[in-house]
């Protein structure tokens, strides 16, 4: 109907400009006037509702829950800087293969991430970070975040990152309203924002006031620098922070920092720290990425607020690895918006230097803003506190503690001690590793209790009799934790890799890890070399794996895992051993023109070639694309064979 669609594009219009260019073209009671009669036409004409009306934004509805939404483009976590000296170690390692980069500075949110993906101009899907391969699809609550574009103004297709935050105004007004209601408060804006991005209820999402910031395109973009991609996010709608730089000068980095940490406070929203970015798109990608974290980005994180507190007592609790950590027990404080009462002591060296005793006051913080520690005794308070006394015996077996000269860590080395066994076995069933929903550590608890299981594979053998003779446990949980068990089998294998809690091995090694060998059977075999030579891994993580795949409990658990039907094999494509580039190493850079860098890699990887991100002695071809830089050059002189774009699409 021609009136439906003519008060949705009035309506879009008025709100975009008064969400992202905060320029109010009519008044509240104008747009009021005009909201109900499109509601009223819409009630009328059911079936000429289209899909970017503004009513889409309000209105209950009951959401079942969140399906998982595995992203196209994977989120990466960004490596933290907390100094001077680490930005400029970051400037160091950029400037060595570009001494032309320009930074591009923008405010980091303290918010919850998003994505965005639209189809042919049209919101399709919003999704949650989650680990930055698998997150949740929660579209229907960011159709209700009134800055967010239902439809572009262009039918593209495209992929955008930003962060969803809770401002300052709406924050206060929230708790105040539930204080007034005798409800909980939210201790700050962003769990406030992630709260209510987790709301199944979307009338209460779309009350909240929540808001957004877009600072990147996921999907292969058409503009060439971090600076143009703010611009064209802002020509599409989107709401961009207008508060950035642009510079080489890492000196000139330092000094918008400080500025900006003295007015952080004077803000409407909360931030936490400074991205700085390399601005060309182009060495983005040449520069690529390590198993966690992009070469070309950092985040300088603010120093955290700081309290004094009394500290009342210690816990030492042992880890899947028997590290035995120590937490103090303290005098509650306010801190970064929340309530703490206990902080992490690091380790025995940490005690010991900073010379901490039972009785002291102690000044915590948060580092990273998330995790309370303690920093250092207030000597001024100190009166006859005597030395802090570490214990010699596990806290759960009893065996006795090691002191290693190369570790900072006390250590129990009893492989069968009770805590270690349960905390790996809390681990195998966590969400990144074999995913087994409703088998947390409180399950893991009384299973082990009851004697029912020793190892991971102890809980392929667990039975509907054995779950009922656990206290509290009824039939329907029971059957529903044995069916996500049995589920579990079927996982691809780098999931029971990190499931197997190898040091030092995590859950993008051990994608990378099954990427390359195709099977945890073939990985076990492979010598060290091979996996060292693996881009983003190196030399400590295939020494760990070839020490854990040497020993008799690891043979063991591997052959009970084929007798009870576990899955052992990557379920993403390998290429197989006579593919026509197998074996061989071969680096990408400059700008492609036609292929992007991920879709390159993947053509090479099917064809079985190793993609290294750097040149050497080992490198059989580097493909050189426009704007090549250093690593042309090093290949140039190693007298590495040299080929372009045309070569890699003829493949």
């Amino acid at each position: 109907m021609k009136k439906i669609a003519e008060l949705v594009a009035l309506l879009n219009q008025y709100a975009s400009a008064y969400y992202t260019e905060d320029q109010p073209l009519v008044s509240d009671a104008e747009y009021d006037r005009l909201y109900r009669e499109l509601v009223a036409l819409e009630e009328k004409y059911p079936e000429a509702v289209l899909p970017d009306s503004p009513t889409h934004r309000v209105g209950g509805r009951l959401l079942d829950g969140f399906e998982k939404y595995r992203h196209e483009y994977p989120l990466y976590s960004l490596q933290d800087a907390f100094s001077l000296e680490e930005l400029k170690a970051f400037d160091q390692r950029v400037k060595r293969e570009f001494p032309e980069a320009q930074y591009f500075c923008e405010l980091k949110i303290d918010g919850l991430s998003i994505s965005l993906t639209y189809d042919d101009g049209y919101l399709t899907v919003g999704a949650t970070r989650g680990d930055g391969t698998t997150g949740e699809n929660i579209t229907e609550n960011l159709r209700r975040v009134a800055d967010i574009p239902l439809k572009l103004p262009e039918p593209i297709s495209l992929t955008v990152r930003g962060e969803c935050y809770m401002p300052r105004e709406s924050f206060e007004k929230i708790n105040q309203q539930r204080q007034e209601a005798g409800e909980a408060i939210f201790a700050n804006p962003r769990n406030a924002a992630a709260g209510t991005l987790r709301q199944l209820d979307t009338a209460i999402v779309a009350q909240r006031g929540l808001a957004t910031f877009l600072y990147q395109e996921a999907s292969p973009s058409d503009v060439n620098r971090q600076s143009e991609v703010l611009e064209k996010l802002n020509a599409l709608g989107f709401v961009t922070n207008p508060l950035h730089l642009k510079t080489s000068d890492i000196d000139d980095v330092w000094s918008f920092i400080k500025r900006v940490e003295e007015e952080r406070h004077t803000l409407p929203y909360e931030i936490d720290g400074i991205v700085i970015k390399v601005d060309s798109l182009s060495m983005q990608e040449e520069l690529g990425f390590t198993v966690k974290a992009p070469r070309w980005a950092v985040a300088y994180k603010f120093p955290a607020e700081e309290k004094e507190a009394t500290l009342l007592s210690v816990d030492w609790t042992v880890g899947r690895t028997g590290v035995v950590t120590p937490t103090a027990n303290l005098t509650p404080v306010q801190l970064a918006g929340t309530t703490v009462s206990r902080a992490t002591l690091h380790n025995i060296d940490y005690i010991s230097e900073k010379d901490i005793r039972i009785g002291d006051t102690v000044v915590v913080y948060k580092a990273g803003d998330i995790i309370p520690a303690v920093l250092h005794v207030v000597m001024r308070d100190r009166s006859d506190q005597t030395e802090m006394v570490v214990p010699a015996n596990c806290p759960s077996c009893g065996g006795g503690l090691q002191h290693y000269e190369d570790e900072v860590a006390l250590r129990c080395v009893n492989p069968l001690c009770p805590e270690q066994i349960k905390v790996r076995l809390a681990h195998f069933a966590s969400r990144d590793a074999m995913n087994i929903s409703g088998l947390g550590p409180s399950i893991v608890d009384k299973l082990y209790s009851a004697d029912l299981v020793h190892d991971v594979a102890d809980l392929y053998r667990l039975s509907l009799e054995d779950l009922l003779a656990l206290p509290n446990f009824k039939e329907k949980s029971a059957t529903k934790l044995l069916s996500a068990i049995e589920h579990s089998k079927d996982n691809s294998a780098e999931r029971l890799l990190f499931g197997l809690g190898i040091r030092h091995v995590g859950s993008k090694a051990s994608r990378l890890l099954l990427e390359k060998f195709g099977s945890i059977d073939q990985l076990a075999l492979a010598e060290e070399t091979e996996i060292a030579a693996i881009d983003g891994l190196g030399a400590v993580i295939a020494q760990s794996l070839k020490t854990y795949f040497a020993t008799e409990g690891a043979q063991l658990l591997l052959s009970e895992f084929k007798e009870i039907g576990l899955n052992l094999a990557y379920k993403g494509f390998v290429a197989s051993s006579d593919a026509p580039l197998s074996g061989r190493t071969i680096v990408l850079t400059g700008k492609l023109e036609r292929l992007t860098r991920s879709e390159a890699k993947a053509k090479l990887e099917a064809l079985g070639a190793n993609v290294a991100g750097s040149v050497s002695k080992k490198t059989a071809i580097v493909v050189a694309g426009a704007d090549a830089g250093s690593k042309l050059v090093k290949a140039q002189e190693l007298g590495i064979d040299i080929k372009d774009e045309a070569w890699l699409e003829g493949l």
